[in-house]
């Protein structure tokens, strides 16, 4: 059997006395597509920042690519991996997020070199060729010295998705990617998710975009109240859904 890229065993989450992830358990195969799907509230947004320990765990375990997120267990107990330690094992994830999050006095070539020469201290000229391939492969090549602000949306989470390549992550997590978007400009971005998918890249998607997760995603995630209700392929989900929870929600998205 090979070891999945993300373990999930019976995370929990709490805010205080609010319980956000309530022993979520779940595995997502390498080169897998996962879309996650539910109400707002319902944890999605939570257990994708649990992933790259943006968030703490309060119950349960979360693997990536087989190696235990933040933490180190010794004897049965779990030690908290220091700030330098966790924050190398996020290098390997990338993380899309709902607004784009660039700086806005660097340009779009900028923005992308950033992280790999100054965290993975890659050569700046080295960067700078894999930066270009990038946008070329996000379809920006003409935008490379523009300013954030000098972008549309669409194009601003682009860039964002070039940003979190040039770290070349084994694992990227999209985090409601087009919900800050007007609707004309959500087909550029779901494009380029698409062809990363067909490139076999491992994502986590949370979304509200049903279309997209019907025809890309490999495996659909119903959430709510910080539980997987249901989950499946996504054709059968959507056409057939088991759960009333599934149904009611699906009767209003789709």
């Amino acid at each position: 059997m090979t070891e999945p890229m993300v373990r999930a065993e019976s995370v929990c989450k709490n805010f205080g006395a609010l319980h956000v992830l309530k022993g979520v358990t779940l595995d997502i195969g390498r080169g897998e597509v996962l879309c996650m799907v539910g109400p707002s509230g319902s944890g999605k947004s939570t257990f994708l920042r649990c992933i790259n320990h943006l968030e703490q765990v309060n119950g349960g375990r979360l693997y990536v690519d087989g190696e235990l997120v933040g933490y180190r267990e010794r004897g049965g107990k779990l030690h908290e991996l220091r700030p330098k330690e966790a924050a190398k094992q996020r290098r390997e994830v990338g993380m899309v997020f709902q607004h784009f999050n660039l700086f806005p006095h660097r340009t779009v070539l900028e923005n992308i070199i950033e992280a790999p020469v100054h965290v993975k201290k890659v050569k700046k000229d080295e960067a700078l060729k894999r930066a270009k391939d990038l946008l070329s492969q996000v379809g920006l090549s003409a935008k490379a010295d523009a300013y954030p602000a000098q972008l549309s949306g669409g194009q601003q989470q682009r860039v964002a998705i070039a940003r979190a390549l040039a770290m070349s992550p084994k694992l990227m997590l999209f985090d409601e990617p087009t919900s800050a978007l007007d609707p004309e400009l959500v087909g550029e971005v779901l494009a380029v998710m698409k062809n990363l998918a067909s490139e076999g890249m491992t994502m986590v998607v949370v979304t509200h975009e049903m279309g997209f997760a019907r025809e890309v995603a490999d495996k659909l995630v119903f959430m709510d109240g910080g539980v997987i209700v249901e989950s499946g392929n996504p054709r059968e989900v959507m056409a057939n859904p088991k759960h009333e929870r599934t149904k009611a929600f699906l009767s209003k998205v789709m």
